[in-house]
């Protein structure tokens, strides 16, 4: 590539000459996600929390996520088609001060798939049912 001097340049241990290129516009992604957050969580609600999510999910693969499975009486019809996607889980994010569960229905196998959806009514109401349940069960109290 020929240098004209417009942008600075400079070689590379193989002899072959770069250019920098400028900036020509910014980019800025920003991504919403549907959630359900309990925050201002106490360190010792913290800890039961994970340890509960631990041995009933799994250790978390990635830090602090967790995948809880979706009972398949409450699938959608499509989601019910889709048995090669199943089982289908909400995200949980469990951090020091907060949980965060994700509205959305996920797959573990694909990607991207129709089968994957925000939550229906149903799926919402039973989530936060089952965050409640597990809240009772440890004795943690949301005020």
């Amino acid at each position: 590539m020929p240098h004209d001097g417009a942008y600075p340049s400079y070689r590379c241990d193989h002899a072959c000459e770069h250019t920098a290129c400028l900036p020509q516009q910014s980019v800025i992604i920003v991504l919403f996600m549907k959630q359900f957050v309990i925050d201002e969580l106490r360190p010792m609600d913290y800890e039961k929390l994970k340890n509960y999510l631990d041995a009933r999910f799994g250790a978390a693969a990635l830090s602090g996520i967790y995948w809880m499975p979706i009972a398949p009486e409450i699938l959608s019809d499509i989601q019910r088609e889709h048995t090669e996607c199943q089982p289908l889980y909400f995200a949980l994010d469990l951090n020091p001060d907060r949980i965060s569960v994700e509205l959305l229905v996920r797959t573990k196998i694909r990607m991207r798939c129709s089968c994957m959806a925000y939550a229906t009514e149903k799926q919402c109401n039973w989530l936060m049912g089952r965050v409640d349940a597990i809240f009772d069960q440890l004795e943690i109290e949301c005020k």
